[in-house]
């Protein structure tokens, strides 16, 4: 355990204590035996016989999400990639951060970083990601039961600031149902468009018929990424070549040479590599009464950052002009340590149950240049919330709450563009659900957070009072049909990196500059939604408009300092609107067979008032599919259009458009509910160079070119 910040581990000791005494309390004696239950069970909290599981424990009730999307099944095992932003990218509405190979956050309608939460059970990472576009999310997927992607009221239950919306990974190294002596789960899997391997397992045992033993472990590796064509954008091409022959015709050959090789870079993205493993265990105690478990987890990786050709950092220690001369490749060694608990106490009457969710992390990355150390991040983090579960009454049902966050981070070396800072958060929210008959339902949601944000060495220390709301209201005529629109208030402080930067971050090739003055950043959002659901046929179709008032965002001056670009940071107003739609229908059935046809769209438009676009919007994307199910074989095929993306800053490039396709298989050779799970991918068969428009690094990181991918699921 870290020694830096004992106050953190103490918060967290306190939490675990606090936790404790409920387990005081008369319980109904276990029943005699206990089975292995699907996890997906343990949402509809209506489990037959006498099975022990864990009831509706997770963060957020499925019924009361006005939108959400989930990742999961077999389809979560063949999108697993090492970063959540590459697993969740071809979900409606989401794109990726796609800094790198090793580095990528989920987008969710044009909002990344701090306006989207990425969670574990309904607690945040407790890394540095939301920091900087090149930090890794700590992420293991081999022990995520599902992934949810939540809009609409529910968001406030985990944030105001989430006002694109929070990403919600169900963990399950923490038991959630007593198995039937031991289970297991082995899953391997082989990429070749980076050489990627991946190994990993993770096991439950019964140590009696109430405590179960969790342990899992998981190695990942990958080469550098192959490319469909060139490396480079064709216009970062151009400014390459140009600059080529300003520096060939005074005489600068060398430098010259350099960039005419950048500017011909094809098929493979140089310093790409990654690699990670992962060792984790758990231990629950499951009772009729309640639950509580703990679990540790160890995370550990490298990778590649892959850096702007033509340009170095922008420092040089002696002084000189390093603009044109070849910077040693960067990496990230990347470790964190943390400590997961929950806990539940069922209540009965108007309380259904206490649940409580806490997470204690020490985290570390140094960024290395070659073989030298450079700036080093680290910090420990706090979180904790406990949920009041409502059973529901007459059609009244909900959730309250309080939450705790607390983070510091220290930032050492010579690109330490925003000083050491402590982030505070203490948050009350409630949730709160009514059918008031005809199949109308109005939900509400409201919360209140209090912000801290901390710098000892340059004598900053600010509070914010956030007040977050929102209100929705549905209807669900016969048919399967459900009509409804919501209304969001959000309240985000700024973050320390908006308030205090003042220096060179390397990552976006500029120097930095922050403004300590700026107020929080609120918004106003309209959500306006039709879905259907009969048999064999889904519609979903959602629309949505938010305004900013004072949107923070980084904008370029004009000058230079150190040989980079200045980007000052700024409050403005903004608007953001767009459409998420998507559908399926059963074409034709067959005895032991079935065709589907499925289909979506997403767009968002940004707008910075008096401005211009927002930086960083992804485009239209149209997305259509086709499967087929024979028996225990699942076919399919799909094709994904990205149009251009003309709309963007001033300083960035268009993006042009591309399309790839895609097919896949998933074999049972022993039955659907079988122990064995074969899965064929062939991603970009026809290898296209694309590039996201959401990513800070799209003109010199493109897609992943043709990735034929094999993966094996064993559980038993």
């Amino acid at each position: 355990m870290s020694k830096r910040h004992p106050t953190l581990v103490a918060a967290f000791l306190a939490g675990t204590a606090f936790s404790l005494p409920a387990y005081g309390q008369d319980h109904s004696p276990a029943p005699t035996e206990a089975h292995h239950a699907d996890p997906h069970d343990d949402e509809s909290g209506d489990e037959p016989g006498p099975a022990i599981v864990v009831s509706g424990h997770l963060p957020t009730d499925s019924g009361l999400l006005a939108s959400s999307v989930s990742l999961q099944g077999d389809d979560l095992v063949a999108e697993m990639r090492g970063q959540i932003g590459e697993t969740l990218a071809r979900l409606p509405g989401v794109s990726a951060t796609s800094f790198a190979p090793g580095a990528s956050r989920p987008v969710l309608r044009g909002l990344d970083g701090d306006r989207v939460r990425v969670l574990v059970d309904g607690i945040g990472s407790i890394d540095a990601s939301n920091v900087s576009a090149d930090h890794a999310v700590v992420f293991d997927p081999l022990t995520v039961d599902h992934i949810d992607v939540v809009h609409g009221p529910a968001v406030l239950l985990f944030g105001g600031q989430a006002i694109g919306g929070a990403v919600n990974a169900v963990d399950k190294r923490i038991p959630r149902s007593v198995p039937d002596g031991a289970s297991a789960t082995i899953i391997a899997s082989y990429g070749t468009a980076a050489d990627e391997r991946a190994i990993g397992g993770a096991a439950d045992l019964a140590l009696t018929d109430r405590l179960v033993a969790h342990v899992d472990a998981n190695w990942r590796k990958s080469d550098d990424l192959r490319v469909g064509g060139y490396v480079n954008s064709a216009p970062l091409r151009d400014a390459l070549l140009t600059d080529a022959a300003a520096n060939r015709e005074a005489g600068e050959i060398e430098e010259a040479d350099e960039l005419e090789r950048a500017a011909g870079l094809k098929g493979r993205l140089p310093n790409s590599a990654a690699r990670s493993y992962t060792l984790g265990a758990g231990l629950a105690f499951i009772d009729e009464g309640g639950n509580l478990g703990v679990s540790v987890q160890h995370f550990d990786s490298r990778y590649g950052v892959p850096m702007r050709p033509g340009a170095g950092h922008g420092h040089d220690d002696d002084g000189g002009d390093e603009e044109h001369s070849e910077a040693a490749p960067v990496k990230i060694d990347l470790v964190q340590t943390r400590i997961d608990m929950r806990g539940a106490v069922n209540i009965g009457g108007f309380l259904d149950s206490l649940q409580f969710r806490g997470a204690y992390g020490d985290y570390r990355h140094v960024e290395l240049e070659g073989d030298e150390p450079g700036t080093t991040f680290s910090g420990e983090g706090v979180e904790f919330r406990t949920d009041l579960i409502q059973a529901e009454h007459n059609g009244w049902r909900g959730r309250s709450g309080m939450q705790l966050l607390a983070r510091e981070l220290s930032v050492v070396g010579p690109e330490a563009f925003v000083p050491d800072n402590e982030v505070t958060r203490f948050g009350l929210f409630t949730l709160q659900s009514l059918k008031v008959g005809g199949g109308v339902e109005v939900e509400a949601a409201g919360r209140y957070e209090t912000a801290r944000v901390k710098a000892v060495s340059v004598s900053f220390d600010r509070d914010f009072d956030l007040w977050s709301g929102a209100l929705g209201l549905s209807w669900a005529p016969a048919g399967g049909w459900k009509i409804g629109t919501n209304y969001i208030r959000g309240a985000r402080a700024p973050a320390p990196e908006e308030l205090l930067s003042n220096g060179m971050h390397a990552a976006t090739q500029s120097f930095e500059i922050g403004d300590p003055t700026f107020r929080k950043e609120t918004s106003d959002g309209f959500e306006a939604y039709v879905r259907y659901a009969d048999g064999g046929a889904s519609l979903s179709l959602t629309g949505y408009v938010t305004d900013f008032n004072g949107f923070i965002t980084a904008l370029p001056t004009g000058d230079e300092q150190d040989g980079l670009p200045v980007f000052q940071y700024q409050q403005l107003p903004a608007r953001f609107k767009g459409f998420e739609v998507s559908g399926g229908i059963e074409a034709f059935r067959w005895d032991g067979g079935v065709l589907k046809l499925d289909a979506s769209a997403d767009y968002t438009h940004a707008q910075l008032k008096h401005v211009g676009p927002v930086p960083r919007i992804p485009p239209l994307r149209l997305q259509g599919g086709v499967e087929a199910e024979m028996g225990p074989l699942h076919l399919r095929a799909d094709v994904e259009w990205n149009d251009s993306q003309p709309r963007v800053a001033e300083f960035e490039y268009p993006v042009k458009s591309f399309t790839t396709v895609n097919l896949s298989a998933d074999w049972h050779p022993m039955g659907d509910e079988g122990p064995i799970t074969l899965i064929f991918d062939a991603n970009n068969i026809f290898d296209v160079n694309g590039r996201r428009a959401a990513s800070y690094t799209r003109d010199f990181v493109p897609i992943s070119g043709r990735d034929i991918r094999l993966t094996a699921k064993l559980s038993f």
